[in-house]
């Protein structure tokens, strides 16, 4: 089954995943402090899924955002949501990998588990110089995947609302990785590979990407609140999740 059809079977279920402990309190507000303020600032937020990110970087001041993702139903859930509650986000279904370079450049990508869907080394480039073309010189591509080197044999995320499984498959770019959200009642699973860490870097050097750095992911005082420090013990020894950064 391909990634198109996997997402489009999970459909508007895909916002449940954001009320999940390791999206709530590490994934969100670890990347959103990443990207940081987005004031004025064009952007584009690839494999944007339902949109939670798109509308959230528009409520943090961006004066555009465009979402684009392979799935139509995933489109036809944000634009829904936007229907609903009007913000002004833009949305597309598209392949990155078809996208036309922009007549007016974005001034920032994001990309939350994008990356990751790549068959081959030459894809994930392919993908890389997609992004590169459509922003401005000097704009930025904020990413966030698994962790490359994450510890199958360590703590799960399993407290915290996952479970990440190795298929045994090899892809081109590294181990194919089944990703089960643990939503009450109906988990749901997908398949996707595990980027090496030298995949990432060496492929976004050669799309004209430079200061291309690693950035850790951290549990929000609003999760350790919401859970107590200890819950996080096993998160912070194996991080499922880790993020990059660089500029065009």
């Amino acid at each position: 089954m391909s990634a198109q059809q996997t997402y489009d079977e999970i459909g508007e279920a895909f916002e449940g995943f954001k009320s999940l402990p390791l999206a709530r309190y590490v994934e969100a507000p670890s990347f959103l402090g990443m990207v940081g303020d987005v004031t004025g600032k064009k952007v584009i937020d690839l494999a944007c899924g339902t949109g939670f990110y798109s509308r959230e970087l528009k409520r943090r001041g961006a004066v555009d955002v465009f979402g684009i993702d392979v799935s139509g139903e995933m489109i036809c859930a944000a634009q829904g949501i936007e229907q609903a509650a009007p913000l002004g986000v833009r949305y597309g279904t598209g392949d990155v990998a078809d996208l036309s370079p922009a007549q007016e450049p974005f001034d920032v990508a994001t990309a939350v588990m994008f990356l990751n869907y790549a068959e081959t080394v030459a894809e994930f480039e392919h993908l890389c110089r997609k992004v590169h073309e459509n922003l401005r010189g000097g704009g930025e591509f904020f990413m966030l995947h698994q962790t490359p080197n994450y510890d199958f044999s360590g703590p799960s995320p399993r407290p915290y609302g996952f479970l990440t499984e190795l298929t045994g498959d090899e892809g081109g770019t590294g181990p194919r990785v089944k990703v089960t959200a643990l939503l009450d009642g109906a988990p749901i699973s997908f398949t996707a590979g595990l980027a090496r860490r030298e995949v990432f870097e060496t492929c976004l050097a050669k799309a004209g990407f430079s200061e291309i750095t690693w950035v850790p992911t951290e549990v929000s005082p609003a999760g350790i609140a919401a859970y107590g420090d200890a819950f996080w013990a096993d998160y912070r020894a194996n991080p499922a999740f880790e993020m990059l950064r660089c500029r065009a």
